[in-house]
C-alpha cells in the first residue's frame, strides 16, 4: 500500500469507526437482514471488519447520497454523462441500489449493506439502465476511480465499449493494485451473449445464484465467469427512491456483483496491506462449490464466502505479485503489472486437478479464460523442504 493510500485508509477508518456501527441481529427474510446474512455469518464478521478504510467505485446511474441508509457513506465522485447532473443524481435508482448493498447501514428503515464501513465512490455513466452515455464514458469511469483512490470498482451493467480505450483503462487498474467486477449480463435464458466488461481480461466476472447456492437461468454463463453471489430475494428499492425498500425477487447479475466487490472490501479492509492477488486469491479459495468440482462456466469457480476468511481464517493469500488469474495478459502489459512474470508453463491435460475448497494452480488459457494460478506459498515451502533433504541425504 502506498503512503497516501495509507493516508487515506487510515482516515476514513477513523470516520467510519465514529459514524457506523452495525445493529444487532434483525429477523431474516427482510431488507435490513436478507437470507444470505445468515449464510455468511455476517453478524460474526462485523465483530472483526465492517469494511472500514475502503473505498468502493461505483460506475453505474449515480448514487443518491441523501437516502437514509447512505448518509455518510457516499464520496463526492463525478458525472460522466451529457447531463452532468452530478454524480449524487440518480433518476434510474439502480446505482442507489447497488451503492446500498455494498455499504448501506440499514438506517431509517432503509437496505442494509454487507459493508457498511467501506465508503462509496459514485461514478456516473449512465442516466438510466438502457441509456449509455458513450463508450469513452466507461474507460473515462474507471480512470478516474483509480486516480481517486479506488481500491475496487464495482460494475453492475454491461454495454458497447471501445476495446482499445478500455484495455488501457484495465491496464491502468491492474498496476495500481485495483479489483474490478462485473456482472456476466441477464440472458442466460434467450442468446446468451457475451457481455463487456466481464469478457474482458482483468475484469472478474461474476454470476448469480439463488438460496439453494444454485445457478439461476437468467445469470449468463461461459469461460468468463469467475465466481458468483446471491442475485435472488435481495433487497432493493422496488418503486423508485423515495418509496420503501423490499425485497426482489430477482435481483440479477446486478446484485450479485455488487456482494462479490462488498466481500472483497470486508477481506481487504481486514487485511490492508495485502495486494489485489492476495484477495483475490483467498477468494478463490475459499469460494463455495461442490466437492467434486473445481469451475464450471455457471459459478466460476464457485460462491463467494468472505465469512471464511474473516472469521475462520482460511485462505492461503499466497506470494502479493502473482496474478491467481490473468497471469498473462499482466505480464504482457507495457510496464507489466507484475514484477518480472515467470513464464506460465502448459498443464498436463490427462492430470485431473484435485477437487476440494483450494484450488491447486493451473493456467491461463490462451483464450482467455479464468483458470486461475490459485496456490500459496505451500507448494514452494513443501518444494524447498524435499530439495533440502535430498541434499542432505546425497552428503550423508
Amino acid at each position: 500500500m502506498t503512503p497516501t493510500r495509507r493516508a487515506l485508509a487510515t482516515t476514513l477508518a477513523l470516520t467510519t469507526a465514529l459514524a457506523t456501527a452495525p445493529t444487532a441481529a434483525r429477523a431474516a427474510e427482510t431488507p435490513q437482514y436478507p437470507w444470505y446474512f445468515d449464510t455468511l455469518r455476517v453478524e460474526e464478521m462485523w465483530e472483526h471488519t465492517t469494511g472500514e478504510g475502503v473505498i468502493v467505485a461505483v460506475i453505474d446511474s449515480g448514487v443518491d447520497a441523501t437516502l437514509p441508509e447512505l448518509q455518510g457513506r457516499v464520496l463526492e465522485g463525478i458525472d460522466l454523462t451529457a447531463a452532468e447532473a452530478g454524480a449524487h443524481t440518480d433518476t434510474s435508482g439502480h446505482g442507489s441500489d447497488m451503492a446500498a448493498l455494498i455499504a448501506g447501514t440499514g438506517t431509517g428503515g432503509g437496505m442494509q449493506g454487507l459493508a457498511p464501513g467501506a465508503f462509496i465512490l459514485p461514478v456516473r455513466t449512465i442516466v438510466d439502465r438502457i441509456n449509455f452515455s458513450g463508450e469513452e464514458r466507461f474507460s473515462d469511469g474507471i480512470t478516474y476511480a483509480v486516480e481517486s483512490g479506488a481500491r475496487i470498482i464495482n460494475i453492475s451493467q454491461s454495454a458497447g465499449v471501445s476495446e482499445e480505450e478500455l484495455t488501457e483503462a484495465l491496464a491502468l487498474a491492474a498496476r495500481h493494485d485495483v479489483l474490478i467486477f462485473a456482472g456476466t449480463g441477464n440472458t442466460g435464458e434467450s442468446d446468451n451473449r457475451v457481455a463487456a466488461p466481464a469478457s474482458f481480461s482483468g475484469v472478474i466476472a461474476v454470476g448469480a445464484v439463488n438460496r439453494d447456492s444454485e445457478h439461476v437461468p437468467y445469470s449468463s454463463y461461459g469461460p468468463q465467469v469467475t465466481l458468483a453471489a446471491p442475485g435472488n430475494d435481495i433487497p432493493g428499492h422496488c418503486d423508485n427512491l423515495s418509496g420503501p425498500v423490499c425485497v426482489r425477487e430477482e435481483g440479477g447479475t446486478s446484485s450479485a456483483t455488487a456482494l462479490a466487490s462488498a466481500s472483497a472490501a470486508l477481506i481487504w479492509s481486514q487485511n490492508p496491506d495485502w495486494t489485489k492477488n492476495q484477495v483475490l486469491r483467498v477468494m478463490l479459495n475459499t469460494a463455495e462449490r461442490p466437492d467434486d468440482q473445481r469451475r464450471d462456466d455457471f459459478t466460476g469457480y464457485g460462491i463467494v464466502r468472505p465469512d471464511r476468511v474473516i472469521v475462520d481464517g482460511e485462505g492461503d493469500p499466497g506470494d502479493p505479485d502473482s496474478p491467481p488469474i490473468f497471469r498473462d495478459w499482466e505480464a504482457a502489459l507495457v510496464s507489466p503489472a507484475t514484477p518480472e512474470p515467470t513464464p506460465e508453463t502448459t498443464p498436463d491435460d490427462s492430470a485431473e486437478p484435485a477437487p476440494g475448497p483450494e484450488a491447486e494452480a493451473a493456467a491461463t488459457s490462451d483464450d482467455g479464460s479464468h483458470l486461475p494460478w490459485i496456490v500459496g506459498g505451500t507448494a514452494a515451502v513443501l518444494l524447498v523442504g524435499l530439495t533440502g533433504w535430498l541434499l542432505l541425504r546425497r552428503r550423508a
